[in-house]
C-alpha cells in the first residue's frame, strides 16, 4: 500500500502525499496558512521540549513580545527593513462598520503596524529601557511564538505565510561574549538535529550577501534532503552594535563610561517538521525518530468475533502499565491503545503512514503463547521489521530497542550525506555541466542527479549573479576549512575558501 507518488517518480508529490496520510497538516481556507493537527503538532511540540529545556540549561528564560510591531521601529534599521518588506503584513485599519451590507475597515491608524515577521526590533526596544549598567548584563532570552511573512509559494511547513518557531534574543557587553553566545546557540541547534531529530548538518558561516538583514555574521547548519538539496535547519546572528545604536540600546561599563551594548538572535521554526518529513520519510509515509514521536509505542488489540474483547484489553492494559516506570532518551515511554472501531489493518496502515516508531499488535492466539507481533517502521517491509516476542523480552528491551532505532535513522541520513558530497569538482566547466541537471531522489545511497558540491570559492561579489543564474546559493561556509588553495568552481580564480553549494528549499 505504498503512497500513491514516490520518491523518485515525483518529489514535491511525495512530500504532500506524506503530510496528507500522515495527517500532520493542511492547508487552511486563510489563503497561504496551515491547520496543523494533533500528529504534526504533537511532533513541534517535542521539538520545543528538547530545545527548551536546553535553552534554560544555557541560562535562557522565556519572554512574550507583541504580535504588532510600529512601522517605525523598522525604519530605524535600514538593512533588516529592505530584507523583510517584500514579506511583511501591515495593518492599516482598525474596526469594521457595516456600509449597504458589506462590512469595510472604519478607522485608519495613526501609524501602521506589522504583523512579526521577527522580533529583533521591539524587543531591542525593551532591551533600551531595560540595560542601563554593565551590572544588567547579559540577558538572555527566548521567545516561542508565530510570525507572518507573505510566502508567494506555500508548501506545509517548508514555507507558510504564518509559522510556528523561537527566537531567541541577547545583549551584552562585548563583541567577544556576544559571538561566544551566537556559536553556543548554534551548538544547540545541531546538538538537537542530530541528536534528537536524526538529521545531520553542515555547521557553517553564511557568505555576505546570504546573511540576516542587519547582522554582522549570520552562522547556520544545513541539512541534505533526500533528493539532494539542502535546508537551512537554523541559523544564529551576531548583531554587533546595529540594532544597539538604532534602539539606542546603552550601558555604563566598569569604567564609568557609556558605550553601545552588543546583541545576537537565533531562531529555528516548523520548517523543521519539512526536514524530518524529507530526512526519513519513505513511500510508505513519514518515518518519526523516536525522540520526537508523540508515541513510540501504540499498541493494537486484534479482535475476531467470538474473541473474549476484555481479556484482550487487560492483557494489553498490562503490558502498558509495566512500561510506566521504563525510560528511553532519559524520559518515559509513550504509548498508546489504538482501541478505535476499525479494523485492525486499517488501524496498522494508518500508523504505518504516520510513522510511528513501533506498532504492537495482539491478539487471542498471541495472549496463549505469551507474546505480541512488534512491527518497527524504519525495517517496514523487511524481514527484520516483524518480530513474535515474548511479553516479557519485549518489556525487557523496548527501551534499548527504541535508542537504537534513533541511532539506526542518524546512521543511514549520515551516510546519505556524507556519499552524496561532491568534492572531485575542480573547474567552473564541471561544476556547471554538473549543476545543469535537476535533483532527483538520491537512491540507495549514491549520487543522485544533483546533491552538494564541496568547492573553493573567491567571495567575488560578482558571484552572487551566477549564482543566481544558476538558481544555486552557497549554503555555508564550512567551519572544518581545509586551509589549501585551488580555483573558484564560478569564476576560476585562485580561492582559498571552502564552500557547500547546493540547490535549497
Amino acid at each position: 500500500m505504498a503512497l500513491k507518488n514516490s520518491r523518485k517518480q515525483n518529489y514535491p508529490e511525495w512530500y504532500q502525499s506524506v503530510v496528507a496520510e500522515a495527517d500532520m497538516a493542511e492547508n487552511s481556507v486563510s489563503p497561504g496558512c496551515m491547520v496543523i493537527k494533533s500528529w504534526g503538532y504533537g511532533i513541534w511540540e517535542r521539538i520545543q521540549h528538547e530545545m527548551d529545556y536546553r535553552f534554560k540549561e544555557t541560562g535562557h528564560e522565556n519572554y512574550y513580545f507583541p504580535l504588532f510591531i510600529p512601522l517605525s521601529f523598522f525604519q530605524k534599521e535600514a538593512d533588516h527593513v529592505e530584507g523583510f518588506a517584500k514579506e511583511m503584513a501591515v495593518v492599516t485599519h482598525s474596526r469594521l462598520v457595516n456600509e449597504d451590507g458589506k462590512l469595510k475597515p472604519a478607522s485608519e491608524l495613526d501609524e501602521p503596524l506589522i504583523v512579526r515577521p521577527t522580533s529583533e526590533t521591539i524587543i531591542a526596544d525593551s532591551f533600551s529601557k531595560w540595560v542601563k549598567s554593565y551590572r544588567d548584563l547579559p540577558i538572555l532570552l527566548n521567545q516561542w511564538a508565530n510570525v507572518v511573512r507573505w510566502e508567494m509559494r506555500p508548501r506545509l511547513f517548508l514555507r507558510t505565510r504564518e509559522f510556528l518557531w523561537q527566537e531567541g534574543h541577547t545583549v551584552h557587553a562585548t563583541a567577544k561574549e556576544a559571538e561566544a553566545e551566537t556559536t553556543k546557540m548554534l551548538n544547540v541547534y545541531k546538538e538537537v538535529s542530530e541528536d534528537v531529530l536524526a538529521m545531520p548538518v553542515i555547521a557553517g558561516r553564511k557568505p555576505e550577501h546570504e546573511k540576516f538583514p542587519g547582522a554582522v555574521d549570520t552562522y547556520c547548519i544545513e541539512a541534505m534532503m533526500q533528493d539532494g538539496k539542502a535546508l537551512q535547519a537554523g541559523t544564529s546572528h551576531f548583531l554587533g552594535q546595529n540594532f544597539a545604536k538604532s534602539a539606542d540600546i546603552k550601558f555604563v561599563n566598569q569604567n564609568n563610561e557609556q558605550e553601545y551594548a552588543y546583541t545576537t538572535s537565533w531562531g529555528v521554526s516548523t520548517r523543521l517538521i519539512g526536514g524530518v518529513i524529507m530526512s526519513h520519510a519513505d513511500d510508505e509515509g513519514m518515518v518519526v525518530p523516536p525522540r520526537i514521536a508523540p508515541y513510540q509505542i501504540i499498541f493494537i488489540p486484534l479482535i475476531k468475533k467470538n474473541d473474549d474483547a476484555a481479556k484482550i484489553m487487560a492483557y494489553i492494559e498490562n503490558i502498558q502499565t509495566q512500561l510506566k516506570n521504563k525510560t528511553a532518551f532519559g524520559e518515559r515511554l509513550r504509548t498508546k491503545i489504538d482501541s478505535r472501531d476499525k479494523s485492525s489493518v486499517d488501524k496498522v496502515w494508518e500508523w504505518v503512514r504516520k510513522g510511528a516508531p513501533m506498532v504492537c499488535e495482539i491478539g487471542a492466539r498471541d495472549i496463549e503463547n505469551g507474546g505480541l507481533m512488534v512491527k518497527e517502521r524504519i525495517f517496514f517491509g523487511q524481514p527484520e521489521g516483524k518480530k513474535i516476542l515474548k511479553t516479557e523480552e519485549f518489556v525487557a528491551n523496548v527501551s534499548e530497542r527504541l535508542e537504537f532505532l534513533q541511532h539506526e535513522m542518524f546512521k543511514r541520513a549520515k551516510e546519505r550525506l556524507e556519499q552524496n558530497i561532491r568534492t572531485d569538482i575542480k573547474t567552473p566547466e564541471e561544476f556547471a555541466a554538473y549543476f545543469a541537471n535537476g535533483n532527483e531522489w538520491i537512491e540507495d545511497g549514491k549520487h543522485g542527479k544533483v546533491a552538494f558540491v564541496r568547492g573553493k570559492w573567491c567571495a567575488d561579489p560578482a558571484t552572487e549573479e551566477l549564482l543566481k543564474a544558476m538558481k544555486i546559493t552557497i549554503r555555508c561556509i564550512p567551519f572544518d576549512q581545509s586551509g589549501t588553495t585551488g580555483k573558484c568552481l564560478l569564476t576560476g580564480k585562485d580561492a582559498t575558501l571552502d564552500v557547500i553549494y547546493a540547490r535549497s528549499y
